[in-house]
């Protein structure tokens, strides 16, 4: 449904970022794991995170109003929902997601800039091993919500071998090989991210079936195939459109005939003004790279079939943030 614009929508879209720096300041600030072994007075929390006393009511009693604290007299608990997601040990942890979000948003107030420079703006630097954890990790927070229901949703049966190119954490690929028992799977990304993915793989006990290359797919080849699966996820987007081109071609080269490649990204209307968020999210790459953005089904269709992919189609899988898949044989 499209929005019904009036002053009260444009005020609540306005400042809708009072809401989301509440929530990245409580985690950045671990009021909730502090909170994990039971209720605090704010006096006692202010000093476990050796913060103001007077501030860090304020933001206690705006997190009770937003529903993720539950204050008792001058104690404060957290909700149900805080505890599911906002607690570091629990294994259902969102923060580092959160946390990136919190990163971005130097780069989003200076949107205006970036409209009339076409460049990526100067950000403050929470430094460089934060911000990759945040990042990869948070994709690790994004794509376990969905990638269980993707694999149940992709056939794989009679595959073997599979390209998750920039898997990052590996979230993907573990998923596809817990619900197909004869796959094997390569995560080819960048060496920075090789510690992340091996202790997520160790986790779910799959590391004798994921392999880790690492490597810039940009400029080296892909080893480690030939495949007989490739999977892009997030990847096309901070590519250019000739990158894009080039990577879809890579991919094919290095799997078999008869392969599947399945990209999986915020995709775009054919008219690029929708959905929403796919849109939005070109605004994101717009702050952070040169050149990346989001890209409709046509541009992607049409790249699969210029790297010899006859006919690719689009999934009927949706994400809640438009996520979707295009697919295709390896002609």
């Amino acid at each position: 449904m499209a929005t019904i614009w009036h002053p009260g929508e444009l005020l609540s879209t306005s400042s809708a970022y009072w809401r989301g720096c509440t929530l990245q300041a409580s985690v950045r600030l671990r009021i909730y794991s502090k909170l994990a072994d039971g209720p605090l007075t704010g006096t006692k929390l202010a000093a476990e995170i050796g913060s103001d006393t007077r501030a860090t009511l304020l933001l206690l009693d705006a997190l009770s109003a937003m529903g993720l604290l539950i204050k008792k007299d001058d104690t404060y608990e957290n909700s149900q929902a805080s505890g599911n997601f906002l607690v570091e040990s629990s294994q259902n942890y969102m923060g580092h997601i959160i946390l990136h979000h919190h990163h971005l948003l130097d780069g989003w107030a200076q949107l205006g800039h970036a409209v009339q420079t076409g460049e990526p703006v100067s950000r403050r630097s929470y430094g460089q091993e934060v911000e990759r954890e945040s990042f990869l990790m948070g994709m690790f927070n994004l794509a376990s919500q969905i990638a269980p229901q993707i694999a149940a949703q992709i056939d794989l049966s009679g595959y073997h071998r599979l390209l998750d190119l920039g898997g990052g954490p590996g979230t993907f690929a573990i998923h596809f090989c817990k619900e197909n028992k004869d796959l094997e799977a390569v995560i080819f990304d960048r060496p920075t991210t090789e510690v992340f993915a091996r202790n997520t793989i160790s986790k779910f006990d799959l590391a004798d079936r994921i392999e880790f290359l690492a490597g810039d797919f940009l400029t080296d080849p892909l080893s480690g195939g030939p495949y007989d699966v490739a999977w892009l996820s997030h990847v096309l987007h901070s590519n250019t459109l000739e990158q894009c081109r080039q990577l879809i071609g890579k991919c094919v080269e290095s799997m078999k005939k008869g392969g599947l490649i399945l990209i999986h990204d915020f995709i775009l209307d054919d008219a690029k003004d929708g959905p929403e968020f796919p849109a939005l999210f070109s605004l994101n790459m717009l702050l952070a790279n040169n050149g990346g953005r989001s890209y409709s089904q046509k541009e992607i269709c049409d790249m699969l079939r210029d790297a010899g992919v006859p006919h690719p189609e689009r999934h009927s899988f949706r994400a809640k943030n438009d996520s979707s898949i295009i697919y295709g044989t390896v002609g």
